[in-house]
């Protein structure tokens, strides 16, 4: 992999980390689209890390405050009624589902899940399911009215995320609109929810750098570069979501996947 790819997929991983569009899997299908080598899933999972710093970074005032208010919750249990210090539970109990799952299925979903036929059915299950969560949904729900039973249900909705084209953000989401929340609210509480998954998930995958299973600068530079462009994503999402609702990522999902779908069946690309 050469700067010039690494950049691509960087910005690739920025522009679609946060919208509910399936980050893993553009990253999976755009490569085939212009011709290039699969990055592989470490790759995929590492340069995740840069789009989990602009969220930390983002919301690092409301990360700082659920970690000091959960912790001395741990000794004072006044504070155990806090919305910051069950905020911490929901984060923490909330990411066991994914990575157990993650763990159970590790070998599957880095190299027989990353097929195209999975991507582009994915794309278009999980976007027509991401509709019927809009249209469902009473959107009136907002982040400080989530229980740990909601936490845990969207939690069970993050594992689809392990199967590519499905969309970390896509699945949470779906889950939260489901359960009455709003747009905003439930991508906000998505981003919060992703922290721990990703950045387990991208630790777990350093130890391939350097030997031989990921390229070290490449790499480098698609980190850094879907910082830039997922911090940019973030803003842009949240004020998006206020007054607009999330059929557009459907059209786009279900229209890509079709493509993907008829590319496949014309064997104009490859699947794996």
């Amino acid at each position: 992999m050469n700067v010039v790819e690494a950049t691509v997929l960087g910005i690739v991983q920025g522009l679609t980390e946060f919208l509910p569009v399936s980050s893993s899997g553009h990253l999976l299908f755009v490569p085939e689209f212009l011709g290039w080598e699969d990055p592989g899933a470490a790759f995929t999972a590492v340069i995740q890390l840069g789009t989990m710093a602009a969220v930390i970074i983002y919301f690092w005032r409301d990360l700082a405050r659920i970690a000091v208010t959960w912790t001395r919750s741990l000794w004072t249990p006044a504070l155990r009624r806090r919305q910051d210090a069950r905020m911490g539970w929901y984060i923490g109990l909330g990411t066991v589902p994914i990575g157990v799952v993650g763990l159970v299925f590790s070998d599957f979903i880095e190299d027989p899940a990353r097929n195209l036929w999975i991507n582009a059915t994915s794309l278009i299950v999980m976007g027509l399911l991401l509709m019927v969560a809009e249209w469902a949904g009473r959107g009136r729900r907002e982040v400080d009215d989530l229980t740990l039973k909601d936490g845990l249900i969207i939690g069970g909705f993050q594992c689809l995320s392990l199967i590519p084209g499905s969309s970390r953000s896509g699945s949470t989401m779906t889950g939260a609109l489901f359960l009455g929340y709003t747009r905003e609210a439930a991508a906000r509480y998505s981003f919060l929810l992703s922290v721990p998954a990703v950045v387990l998930s991208g630790a777990f995958e350093m130890r391939h750098v350097g030997d031989g299973g990921l390229e070290v600068g490449p790499t480098v530079v698609a980190t850094v570069v879907s910082f830039v462009v997922g911090y940019a994503s973030i803003a842009w999402l949240l004020k998006f979501l206020v007054r607009h609702s999330v059929m557009v990522f459907v059209y786009y999902r279900v229209a890509l996947g079709a493509v993907i779908l008829g590319l496949l069946a014309a064997g104009a690309i490859s699947a794996t």
